[in-house]
């Protein structure tokens, strides 16, 4: 009887599995019944081969060299790996095997993981791919009730195989092309470079910003009903002018011009994407994103108390059991005040800021699942308390508030005061105390349209302009994001890389670029430190990932890309290039 082989991306994984399907007896590098046997990668077991693996004359960075553009790019094997590698290898080609199912993460990298070692061995066996966005046992169990054909992945993995190679096209030549022309070691990335040509940029501003004096009027309002303050509508630039208006206006008596009160309403936030999470640990609790996604992935495989963290999605499908993840933290201490009102109801408020299945795309937002979290550390219980609230909230009505606007006239000079009067903490309940959603506004008196105001007191504050704030981890995702600069699972890494070749430093929160990494910028061309450059490149790959575009025709652009930033580089030194 042949049997079905299960190749995980991690050997937790692998045991997690085994466990579920009950594979128990243990071999070198793999587990094994009568039915499976599970073996494991550790993570990427090939590499793209270097230059010199095609010419070893490449070895030495040469001008006359480039653009290097290899007819087919290659992998090998790694290292330190390459053990665990050859005992995958001869199980795919055993004759003991007649299936594969390929149980590495569902995503982008994990699709290149199983399909560069499926072609190192050259099988050519029959693959079934396991898609799930938990870990737990019954997530497990229902994948592998409804294994998915390998060909349903075909298009993610051409878009893995197209970034892989032109991240290698466009690192390789553009680094060795400026770095040989500045006589410096300076690595340059399709993604990395724009990064960092924004903190570049920031800070660009930042040193460039001459700050102006300038003054406000702030006044204390005394009506029928009560005492209110106000600021005046203009700011001043002239002290004098200032101290005048506190002036004529001392102890006389305006009238209130205008009064307008309008209801606010805010819904609760969407549900965590990868990013989302990322953005609010740093703000809450300064965790770093390469931090926060390390304690996701830890939650997930091997707590398994949230689903996949590697998401860019902030809705759900309708074929998600919503109920017992709602028990689940009904029975926790820590939630069971906002879970056990929402568990009691008739029917769940969803709608389309929560279920929305055109919305959701490789997998879908992060939520707890229906397991009860083991002892977890402190780190651990902060980003998990994120995910908790954050889903429960979901279903929590708006936050309301009346916000009322009143204009004063004093003395020909109006004042702006505003003010709100709390309806519905709504979803908020679960954020009490938390300073980001508890901002205290002005509480007004009842005031009346015409009626008369008193100066109680009068003062001007000096104030400076302020420049724009470095970026800091949250808001560089951000940016990223909204520039298409990267994914969610390889932008945190991306920031990593940057501090790691000392381009960038970390200053507290913020991010501020070294002299190295300004000078990278000073000399590269703008096609690639442009955002929109690379923003444009995400989006064609995930074209190819949708089979709305060829490869091929990707790759024909990066291949133009190339020879031009090597002319760029090197054109003191030689005649251009032909493309």
């Amino acid at each position: 009887m042949t049997k079905t082989l299960i190749i995980t991306e991690k050997p937790s994984v692998a045991r997690d599995i085994a466990r579920v399907l009950n594979i128990r007896t243990k071999g070198e590098g793999f587990f094994s019944n009568e039915k499976y046997i599970i073996s494991w990668a550790i993570g990427h077991l090939l590499t793209l081969c270097e230059p010199e693996d095609y010419n070893p004359a490449l070895k030495k960075w040469a001008v006359r060299d480039l653009p290097i553009l290899p007819e087919k790019i290659r992998t090998k094997p790694i290292f330190k790996t390459q053990g665990q590698l050859r005992i995958l290898v001869r199980l795919l080609r055993s004759q003991e095997v007649s299936e594969i199912v390929c149980a590495t993460d569902s995503g982008r990298e994990g699709e290149l993981i199983f399909r560069y070692i499926y072609a190192h061995a050259g099988c050519r066996k029959p693959v079934r791919r396991l898609w799930i966005s938990s870990m737990t046992d019954a997530a497990i169990s229902a994948g592998f009730a409804n294994l998915r054909p390998m060909a349903d992945f075909d298009n993610l993995y051409n878009s893995a195989l197209v970034r892989s190679h032109s991240d290698w096209l466009v690192g390789i030549n553009a680094s060795r092309a400026y770095s040989l022309a500045q006589n410096a070691n300076l690595p340059v990335g399709r993604v990395q470079t724009p990064t960092l040509a924004m903190i570049v940029a920031r800070q660009a501003e930042i040193d460039n910003f001459v700050a102006e004096d300038y003054w406000e009027v702030h006044a204390n309002f005394l009506a029928e009903n009560g005492e209110y303050s106000g600021k005046y509508l203009a700011r001043l630039n002239e002290k004098e002018a200032a101290h005048e208006i506190v002036r004529q206006i001392k102890g006389k008596t305006g009238q209130i011009t205008a009064l307008e009160t309008k209801e606010n309403r805010q819904p609760p936030p969407l549900l965590h994407d990868l990013a989302d999470l990322q953005r609010e640990a740093n703000k809450k609790f300064g965790f770093s994103a390469s931090k926060t996604l390390s304690v996701a992935q830890g939650l997930y495989e091997r707590h398994k108390v949230i689903t996949y963290p590697r998401t860019d999605s902030r809705h759900l499908t309708s074929d998600i059991k919503l109920q017992p993840i709602i028990a689940n933290l009904a029975n926790q201490a820590n939630y069971a005040p906002y879970a056990e009102p929402i568990r009691n109801l008739e029917t769940l408020p969803l709608n389309k800021r929560i279920i929305d299945p055109d919305k959701v795309s490789d997998h879908h937002a992060i939520i707890p699942t229906e397991k009860r979290p083991p002892g977890l550390n402190s780190d651990e219980f902060k980003v998990y308390d994120l995910i908790a609230r954050r889903f429960l909230a979901a279903f929590y009505p708006a936050f309301v508030q009346n916000m009322t606007r009143v204009a004063t006239e004093v003395s020909g000079h109006k004042f702006l005061s505003k003010g709100a009067i709390l309806v519905d903490l709504g979803w908020k309940v679960l954020y009490k105390g938390d300073k980001e959603n508890d901002k205290e506004n002005q509480v007004l008196p009842d005031l009346k349209l015409g009626e008369d105001a008193k100066v109680a007191k009068a003062a001007t504050k000096a104030k400076k302009t302020q420049p724009p704030k470095p970026y800091t981890e949250a808001t560089l995702l951000s940016a990223m994001e909204r520039c298409a600069l990267g994914t969610a699972a390889t932008r945190a890494a991306m920031i990593e890389r940057l501090l790691a070749v000392e381009y960038i430093i970390r200053k507290g929160k913020a991010l501020a670029p070294t002299d190295k990494g300004k000078m990278l910028i000073g000399i590269l061309p703008p096609e690639i430190t442009s955002a929109e450059t690379t923003g444009r490149w995400e989006r064609g790959l995930q074209s190819i990932s949708k089979g709305n575009m060829q490869p091929a025709r990707f790759m024909e652009s990066i291949h133009r890309f190339v020879h031009y930033l090597v002319n760029e580089a090197v054109v003191p030194h030689r005649p251009p290039l032909r493309a």
